[in-house]
């Protein structure tokens, strides 16, 4: 395999780049927004100068290595501090440091009146180079030191006001629960260690036929459960409503474009274990299509617009991790899906973060409407952004997410008929919700109760919205023409090896459906928010609308399952500590005083008392000496 000296500066460099806003301080405050940028662009500059040297390889040699240490060598276990650079992770590389550079230019406006600018950039760019550590490992160990670093630089973000107690105890709620999927991801390891007496991809890929059905089964559902947290699956979603406390530029990189996705990136890279492990591919599957339903509901009855978005990213990835769990041509539509959702779903959320910044941080989007004829900028690509989620043709979800559904009609049997409606239904809801979400914000009547009008934002923040629109309307279009991203992706998940196999609906009659249920969903929502809506939620909704309210119940749950009853077991462990450990110290302690405060009343200075005791000792002794001599 090829090597390559430039793969470390992809990460060196936004690496160092934090380190120096974080030690530089506040003299850093003038121009550390402007370093951090132009890292960050030269990041995505050094990942496209790979990219096109790539494409100049044949196809056998486009994978390029450099090793960077020796990290562990123990006898014959020896681990290699080594990235891997191939046709999977240079997709990550340019959606990373691409949509990364551009959130780091409207930041440098949505964030100008923060008085800790240089830290957030720090925390941006410390992101960054976790996220690119973890799609450029080569191994399970290398890739899990960038996993746990995303896990901490999003703990930063989302509690970077963590004056707040809100947002203090958003943060930990997303730590610990990513902390359940890390759980998952560690005990793969050692169960791969243990199996394989290796963790690189490349050794376990060469193994695999070496393996029992029930370790590789082990293996994968530890992966699943490590997607399932990192990525806001079920049944460790309920994180990613409340991480929407941070700053909204945090909620498009790391929530839409980048870290939630880590779990898809885990089980396409992981795919020699889930295709010979079929009992992990199910439930792949079944946790994909829970998700993408429960997401969607949850966002029919969101009000705040950034967990409207919030709820729709988790049912977006919902379709990934289902397209993941149909074999090796649904790992490369779920790639695709996930590089086109990075475009649209960021630049809506950098639209919501624009709508915040004319609406004085208001985030109800019943104290909205009408915004649309003051900001036709952040209305138009909010537009946009909406026809690539919902799957109007000729936009970029329409590519995507069609593939999807097609493929999980043509999984066959009950189980495709299955998948397929379940996808086919989340297309009709998301169509309902984003609508009702444009609809609330961008029309009808004006409810936002103070006499200052929304403003347009910035050029700044402006700019890097219009590239994103460009790329919900082009992306789809541009990786699927030719079947491109399949064929690109062909060396590492092999998506062709089933793709031809026998169809049970043509595409076409897939896509007449599929835009079917859009236009019901959007028809429904268009009925039911038109005309003049209130500024406040109405109070009787029907049951469902009330469970979406809560996130169906899942921190209810959450509380009555895991919490209360870890409360419990804490408090007697406190309890058991406090009476029979300290108890027995105490006792210790109480005797040791008790004999010594007797003993004490001894040493009363008077010779009388001293002779006595001399005298009762000497008698002591003698009896002692005649009992043994007697």
């Amino acid at each position: 395999m090829l090597t390559s000296a430039n793969l470390v500066w992809l990460i060196a460099l936004p690496l160092f780049s934090s380190a120096i806003l974080l030690l530089a301080g506040k003299r850093s405050n003038s121009w550390g927004h402007v370093m951090a940028t132009i890292v960050s662009a030269c990041t995505f500059t050094v990942g496209a100068v790979e990219f096109f040297a790539m494409q100049g390889r044949a196809e056998e040699s486009r994978a390029v290595t450099q090793k960077l240490f020796t990290w562990i060598s123990v006898g014959s276990f020896n681990v290699d501090a080594s990235l891997l650079l191939d046709q999977l992770s240079i997709c990550f590389v340019l959606l990373i440091t691409g949509v990364g550079t551009l959130i780091h230019i409207y930041s440098i406006a949505y964030m100008s009146h923060d008085l800790d600018r240089r830290r957030f950039f720090a925390y941006l760019n410390f992101f960054i180079a976790a996220m690119l550590l973890l799609v450029l490992g080569d191994s399970y160990l290398n890739l899990y030191v960038g996993w746990e670093g995303v896990g901490l630089a999003s703990y930063l973000l989302i509690g970077f006001w963590n004056q707040k107690p809100t947002y203090a105890t958003a943060a930990k709620k997303a730590f610990i629960a990513n902390r359940v999927g890390d759980v998952g991801l560690s005990l793969a390891i050692m169960i791969a260690f243990a199996t394989f007496g290796d963790v690189s991809f490349a050794g376990i890929k060469d193994q695999t036929e070496n393996a029992s059905s029930t370790q590789l089964t082990a293996i994968g559902l530890m992966l699943l459960l490590a997607a399932c947290g990192k990525s806001a699956q079920f049944p460790l979603q309920s994180w990613l409503g409340d991480a929407m406390a941070g700053p909204t530029p945090v909620s498009a990189l790391i929530h839409a474009a980048t870290m939630v996705t880590a779990g898809v990136y885990l089980i396409t890279r992981s795919n020699f274990i889930f295709d010979e492990a079929p009992i992990a591919q199910m439930m792949v599957l079944i946790i994909g299509g829970v998700t993408l339903l429960f997401g969607a509901i949850i966002g029919t009855a969101k009000d705040d617009i950034k967990k409207a978005l919030a709820a729709s990213t988790m049912s977006q990835i919902g379709y990934m991790i289902l397209a993941t769990g149909l074999g090796p041509i649904g790992y490369a539509f779920a790639i695709m899906h996930l590089l086109t959702h990075g475009f649209f779903k960021a630049s809506m959320f950098l639209g919501a973060g624009s709508v915040m910044h004319g609406m004085k941080d208001e985030v109800n989007m019943r104290k909205f409407g009408g915004v649309g004829k003051f900001m036709p900028i952040t209305a138009l690509t909010f537009g946009l952004g909406y026809l690539a989620i919902i799957g109007v043709p000729p936009f970029a979800g329409f590519y995507s997410k069609d593939k999807i559904i097609e493929t999980a009609f043509n999984a066959g049997g009950i189980k495709g008929i299955t998948l397929g409606l379940a996808t086919l239904l989340g297309a009709m809801i998301t169509a309902f919700y984003m609508t009702r979400v444009v609809i609330l914000t961008f029309f009808g009547n004006e409810r936002w109760g103070h006499k200052d009008e929304p403003h347009e934002s910035p050029a700044l923040m402006l700019i890097p919205i219009g590239l994103l629109s460009v790329g919900s309307i082009a992306s789809g279009f541009i990786l699927s023409k030719g079947e491109g991203l399949v064929h690109w992706l062909e060396p590492v998940v092999n998506p062709l090896k089933e793709h031809h196999a026998e169809e049970f609906l043509p595409p076409i009659v897939v896509s007449a459906m599929t835009l079917l249920v859009i236009i019901i969903g959007v028809s429904i929502a268009v009925i039911k928010y038109r005309g003049d809506q209130l500024a406040i939620a109405p109070v009787k909704v029907s049951l469902l609308t009330k469970a979406a309210r809560r996130d169906l119940f899942q921190d209810d749950l959450n509380e009555v399952v895991f919490m209360r009853p870890g409360q419990s077991l804490v408090n007697n462990l406190l309890n058991l500590d406090y009476l029979i450990i300290d108890g027995l110290v105490r006792a210790v302690g109480s005797v040791s005083i008790t004999a010594g405060s007797k003993l004490r009343t001894l040493q009363n200075g008077y010779v009388r008392s001293y002779a006595l005791m001399t005298v009762i000792g000497a008698l002591a002794l003698l009896t002692v000496i005649w009992a043994v001599t007697a």
